[in-house]
């Protein structure tokens, strides 16, 4: 008997695919005003507050608009804001927006509106949540300016106000900024370059967004997420394809124009079309996050994680996720490899020496485990997650642990997560997934490291010392102080709480079609200055 690998079943839907994703109709006229773009997983969430999500954050950046944003020196600049002051003793802040804005319903851009979208944003963001500790009011001064007073001085707000990933403290009208950010929005209407078709919206399928004909993009060049968002097609289809074979055909075939990310394995395959390019427009990376739920049996205690900490062979996984080694390093910083600004190995003895079995079963037997079943979620529609989750099943199943490797989409992932519920009622205990390296540099953006209990990233850990460590990094006064905290943060979450476990950093390639230009080199996949030729 034959077996068909993913390369015979491609090799076999460029053939056959043909036109089958596409209508027939204005087939010619629409090609160079549409982009089809293949996500990274469905979009089951319209709301970039309510979940952290990468493909909502995706979302969020098409639709919505922001205050602030990084440059690609990382640094805020202007977006929906035209003009602002700060007084001398760095307490008062004054804001103006740029004249003329407005939502995709036609209605202006308010001062109101900001203001709740700052609220909201803030009440499920790490970094907004420290902030706004910092915040004494926020008050409009019309219905084009407003000013933020500060009990203390916070250095770090134009940053929180243009925070780059998730999550990001979009723009959104009153009415749906006061939404409970622990519910989601009913519907998307920002003040972005493009606009959310919902009558097209197919989840499982295809989500559609038109060209806002009224946005008025800045003038100067595009800059990471800032500067001017030039929305150069007049429609973005995304088309959720699972199978990653029959993504590849249709790149290849010329059915869809860029696949975000496909897995390592099927990389080759483009190596001689002169039709695809293939290039890394993340020169950071990512990294690998396995999470534990801390609030359930048996990873609510800490020997439990300790254990396995010492289970995790970070080059296993990186292999699994990225493949060629050109792709990955092994990673024990929580602030991210790379010469950046808080590198250190403090505290990671237990990945740098590598797996301990010995070790990891005696903290098993310490912690009390009896053998209780352990759920670990994963999305077989993401590789990235799915190959860190089989590392993880077949390391822990090693050790003794009886694991229960639930497989589902990431959709389903990423609505469950958020669950608290025991495992007898569909609660789980550990998944994985991948945070952007702009997501971890510091101690105000990686959110899996906070442990404010019931106000923590899903998975709840509890650990006072180490969010005083993070509270007294946020009022450090100069560069030494804070790397000097960032170090005792690494140590006291290594050796203190274990939140969560690196699994190593890597870079992912992106593929597109060859009349693709000016692809912004970002963490994020942008789709405005993509121009299709």
């Amino acid at each position: 008997m034959t077996t068909l690998t993913r390369r015979d079943w491609l090799a076999a839907g460029a053939l056959t695919l043909g036109t089958s994703l596409l209508p027939s109709r204005g087939r010619a006229q629409a090609e160079a005003a549409t982009l089809r773009f293949i996500p990274q997983a469905d979009l089951r969430s319209i709301d970039p507050i309510w979940t952290t999500a990468y493909v909502t954050r995706n979302f969020g950046y098409l639709v919505f608009d922001t205050l602030f944003a990084l440059d690609a020196q990382f640094k805020p600049q202007p977006q929906m804001v035209d003009t602002w002051t700060v007084s001398n003793d760095k307490l008062v802040y004054k804001f103006t927006l740029r004249a003329g804005l407005k939502w995709h319903d036609g209605l202006p851009v308010r001062t109101a509106d900001c203001i709740a979208s700052i609220e909201r944003w803030a009440k499920r963001d790490q970094f907004g949540q420290k902030m706004m500790e910092a915040v004494e009011t926020i008050a409009a001064d019309n219905d084009n300016a407003f000013t933020i007073r500060l009990k203390a001085p916070f250095p770090l707000l134009l940053n929180g106000l243009g925070k780059l990933s998730s999550n990001v403290p979009f723009m959104m009208p009153e009415r749906l900024a006061k939404t409970d950010p622990f519910q989601q929005i009913p519907e998307a209407i920002g003040s972005g370059p493009f606009k959310f078709v919902k009558a097209e919206w197919e989840p499982g399928h295809k989500a559609v967004f038109a060209r806002n004909i009224d946005y008025v993009p800045r003038t100067e060049p595009p800059s990471l997420a800032a500067g001017g968002k030039l929305a150069m097609v007049d429609r973005v289809e995304w088309l959720y394809i699972p199978d990653p074979a029959t993504a590849a055909a249709a790149l290849k075939a010329g059915e869809v124009d860029w696949w975000e990310l496909p897995p390592a394995d099927l990389l080759p395959v483009f190596k001689d079309d002169p039709n695809v390019k293939v290039a890394i427009t993340d020169p950071l990376g990512n990294m690998g996050v396995l999470r534990f739920n801390h609030l359930l049996p048996p990873f609510d205690r800490l020997k439990m994680r300790e254990a396995v900490l010492n289970l995790v062979d970070q080059k296993d996984y990186m292999r699994a996720v990225a493949g060629d080694p050109k792709y990955w390093r092994t990673c024990v910083a929580l602030f991210i490899c790379g010469g950046t600004p808080f590198e250190t190995r403090a505290g990671a003895e237990a990945l740098l020496r590598g797996p301990n079995l010995d070790k990891a079963k005696a903290l098993i037997a310490a912690s009390g485990y009896k053998g209780e079943r352990i759920v670990l979620m994963s999305a077989t529609d993401q590789p990235i997650v799915q190959a860190q989750a089989l590392v993880t099943a077949a390391a822990l199943t090693k050790a003794g642990l009886n694991i229960d490797l639930q497989a589902m989409d990431w959709g389903t992932l990423v609505t469950r997560r958020a669950s608290k519920k025991p495992i007898a009622e569909g609660g789980w205990n550990l998944f994985h997934t991948w945070t952007a390296a702009p997501d971890m540099l510091s101690p105000a953006l990686n959110i899996p490291l906070r442990a404010n209990g019931e106000n923590a990233w899903f998975g709840w850990p509890s650990d006072p010392k180490l969010e005083a460590l993070i509270d007294a990094w946020f009022k450090a006064s100069d560069y030494a102080a804070q790397k000097r905290l960032a170090e005792q943060i690494q140590v006291e979450a290594y050796r203190g709480d274990v939140p969560y476990v690196p699994t190593g950093q890597f870079v992912i390639p992106t593929a597109y079609r060859s009349n693709l230009h000016g692809i912004i080199v970002a963490p994020v996949a942008f789709l405005w200055n993509v121009e299709k030729t």
